[in-house]
């Protein structure tokens, strides 16, 4: 049985921006997509509110995804679209739905000046709970966000689109983490950008050590790893045009600078087992964060 691409709506204009992106993906992959409306009543003394009532909230939260599906169904006329309405938490409803998605797609709101995605407890706990991959869209983002300026410096979904940007450490790659990055570039035919930051040695830090010869071999070192680390991916998707950026300094920090040209960000998340908050690492959280930029960010957790 084909998996599907899942958005979870709220009817917000970043639930709203995620739909129209999980459409565009779904589109890419060839498969259908499903509009989630999770419906968590008021507490019981407003739920008997005889105008804001429980029935009366539930009716008018399931037009919400039954009208975006009709809208949409107009716009993407080659994908399979379908709507319901769930009642329960939506953090640990959208996480259970996710089990069986091809990729789970959510909203996040777009902070002005310096600040990047605005993630809400909702989009934290499935991010930090969901073992596939989680989509995080900002509100406002729009297809032309996603490919270069036309010749005329006119933003445009017909042109090529920009690259795909994955984060990457070489000390631990993971397989499910690469094989999303590399499908993702494949479908777009597009750039795969692969970015990997990292530290100087503490004596460096510190003040110990400026000889330039020593730290152009660290540089060199750190540069051969990822190609060797990269070399049989190279190998299996041979149509998909990679370069690599390693270089020293804040991984978070380079993953959003190189947000602003991507039509994509994918970092990955280690699953981890504790009862106890909620972990998505520290570089994940920094891009979440921190990125100015419109692309959205594609968490993919993994063992």
């Amino acid at each position: 049985m084909p998996r599907t691409v899942i958005v979870g709506l709220d009817g917000s204009p970043e639930s709203q921006a995620a739909a129209e992106w999980a459409a565009r993906e779904a589109g890419l992959r060839g498969l259908p997509l499903k509009l989630v409306n999770v419906w968590e009543p008021d507490p019981a003394p407003m739920a008997q509110d005889p105008v804001h009532g429980a029935e009366t909230q539930k009716h008018w939260s399931g037009r919400i995804p039954r009208e975006a599906a009709d809208g949409l169904r107009l716009r993407h006329p080659g994908v399979e679209i379908t709507a319901e309405q769930v009642y329960g938490r939506p953090g640990e409803i959208l996480t259970h739905l996710a089990e069986d998605a091809a990729l789970l797609v959510l909203g996040s709101r777009g902070m002005s000046g310096i600040g990047g995605f605005l993630v809400g407890s909702v989009g934290l706990t499935v991010v930090a709970h969901a073992e596939r991959p989680v989509v995080l869209v900002r509100a406002g983002e729009q297809a032309a966000d996603e490919h270069v300026m036309d010749p005329s410096g006119i933003p445009s979904a017909a042109t090529p689109f920009r690259p795909v940007v994955l984060g990457m450490d070489p000390d631990s790659p993971d397989d499910s983490v690469l094989t999303f990055a590399f499908e993702e570039a494949a479908r777009r035919a597009t750039t795969l950008r692969v970015v990997h930051g990292w530290n100087l040695p503490p004596y460096y830090a510190y003040g110990l050590s400026a000889d330039l010869g020593l730290h152009e071999e660290i540089v060199r070192q750190q540069t051969a790893r990822l190609t060797e680390t990269l070399h049989p991916w190279r190998q299996k998707y041979a149509d998909v045009e990679v370069v690599e950026e390693s270089r020293s300094g804040s991984p978070a920090n380079q993953l959003v600078d190189a947000s602003h040209e991507a039509s994509l960000v994918v970092v990955g998340r280690r699953v981890r087992r504790s009862p106890l908050g909620t972990h998505i690492g520290s570089v994940t959280h920094a891009v979440l964060h921190h990125a100015t930029a419109t692309a959205p960010v594609a968490v993919v957790a993994h063992g």
